[in-house]
C-alpha cells in the first residue's frame, strides 16, 4: 500500500535546523578568529613574547632548543595558556578537555606556526603535538584529514 506522505516538509525542516546550528558554529568560530591570540598584544604576554618570537622562528619546532625557549617565557607563556582554550594546556586534561571549536581554532593556529619557520610542515607538526599532547591516532587522522582537504597542506 503506498503512502500519502511527503516527506518534503520534514526535510526542509531538518535542513533548516542543521543550517542553523552550523550558523552558531560559525558564528562562534568567526569571534575566535577575530581575538585569537590578541592576549599577545598585551602585558604580561607582550614582553615575553617580543623576545621569544625571533627565537623561536630560528629554531626547529619540537628541537630540544625549541624547548628550551618555551621554558624561558615561563610566566607570559603560562598566561597565554591560560587565557587561550585553543591551547591543550589550558585545560587539567589537556585536549581531552576541549571541544570541537577549540581543536578546529588549534588546527588553524598549528597550520599558522608552520608559516613562521623555515622548516614548518604541518604534518610534521601534526605528529609531534600528537605524542606532546597525548593525541589518539583516531583524531590524529582527523586533524591529517581536515588539513588536506582544507588545503592547508601549502598554505594555501
Amino acid at each position: 500500500m503506498k503512502s500519502n506522505y511527503d516527506s518534503s516538509t520534514d526535510t526542509l525542516n531538518h535542513s533548516r535546523n542543521v543550517l542553523r546550528f552550523m550558523n552558531i558554529i560559525i558564528h562562534e568560530l568567526t569571534k575566535r578568529a577575530e581575538v585569537h591570540d590578541k592576549s599577545k598584544l598585551l602585558s604580561p604576554e607582550k614582553e615575553i613574547f617580543d623576545e621569544y618570537t625571533p627565537k623561536l622562528k630560528t629554531s626547529t619546532y619540537g628541537s630540544d632548543e625549541y624547548k628550551e625557549f618555551l621554558k624561558g617565557m615561563g610566566d607570559g607563556l603560562k598566561h597565554h595558556y591560560s587565557v587561550n582554550r585553543h591551547h591543550p594546556e589550558h585545560f587539567d586534561d589537556g585536549i581531552n578537555d576541549m571541544n570541537l571549536l577549540d581543536i578546529m581554532e588549534m588546527l588553524c593556529d598549528w597550520k599558522a606556526a608552520t608559516l613562521r619557520h623555515n622548516d614548518g610542515d604541518i604534518y610534521k607538526s601534526l605528529e609531534i603535538n600528537a605524542s606532546r599532547f597525548g593525541v589518539k591516532k583516531q583524531l590524529l587522522r582527523i586533524l591529517q584529514n581536515t588539513v588536506k582537504d582544507m588545503v592547508m597542506e601549502k598554505g594555501k
